[in-house]
């Protein structure tokens, strides 16, 4: 599935923001940082939406070639 760039970084932001919330101990620094992961999730699953529904294909299956493409990018061709 080609997926557009602006979607991609948009999951690359939300994995970011995940990845920082992991590394912090409850308390309001981890709070604050759910809260952020919460609003890039959110963000990429409304802009997962909307693309899905213009493109015409299903949603989950465009999220899975997202964090798919995101979490698991294949290596890049050798030159020849």
């Amino acid at each position: 599935m080609d997926l557009p760039d602006p979607l991609i970084q948009l999951q690359r932001a939300a994995d970011a923001e995940h990845a920082r919330l992991l590394a912090l101990p409850l308390g309001d620094a981890y709070w604050a940082q759910w809260e952020a992961w919460r609003g890039a999730a959110e963000t990429v699953q409304a802009e997962t939406t909307e693309y899905a529904k213009v493109e015409g294909v299903n949603r989950a299956a465009v999220e899975a070639a997202l964090k798919r493409r995101v979490r698991h990018p294949e290596p890049a061709p050798a030159d020849a």
